[in-house]
């Protein structure tokens, strides 16, 4: 129990030493040195438990990737299913993207309406990586888009 009062139940990091309580206020004097050690575990394990939850940062790129439009098909990179991932890496933010068709003809333009909308949403360059894995109907939200039952 002693462990968690070196963490903050909010946001899940570490209380700084001079908010949390003093060692002889927790009945033990080496359970300032436990939540200690506990705090980097919690703060390493924090990121991976909310990695389900996308930011606003990546709310933001998947609402102007919308306006992306695979040309043949007719259907937004989102409603395709193609964006797989978006990376907020130091200094630039990496899309990572499939396409409908391992050759696609489309591909280098689509690249650089990625990146653009990208750009546009957050305030660093982008980078687009093209998967190898190869696309399937079942990857969209919605495959009933397609107009025909899959």
């Amino acid at each position: 129990m002693n462990d968690d009062k070196g963490i903050n139940p909010h946001t899940g990091q570490p209380v700084p030493p001079e908010a949390g309580p003093p060692a002889s206020a927790t009945g033990t004097p080496g359970a300032a040195a436990v939540s200690a050690s506990a705090a980097p575990a919690a703060k390493q394990s924090g990121p991976p438990q909310l990695s389900g939850m996308p930011s606003a940062q990546e709310l933001a790129v998947r609402s102007v990737l919308e306006t992306v439009m695979d040309p043949e098909l007719g259907l937004s990179v989102i409603d395709l299913g193609l964006i797989r991932e978006v990376l907020f890496l130091e200094g630039k933010t990496l899309v990572r993207m499939m396409l409908t068709t391992p050759f696609c003809p489309y591909a280098p333009q689509m690249m650089a309406d990625v990146k653009q909308a990208t750009e546009s949403a957050v305030p660093q360059s982008a980078e687009v990586e093209i998967l190898p894995d190869p696309w399937s109907p079942d990857m969209m939200p919605d495959p009933g888009l397609l107009g025909f039952s899959y």
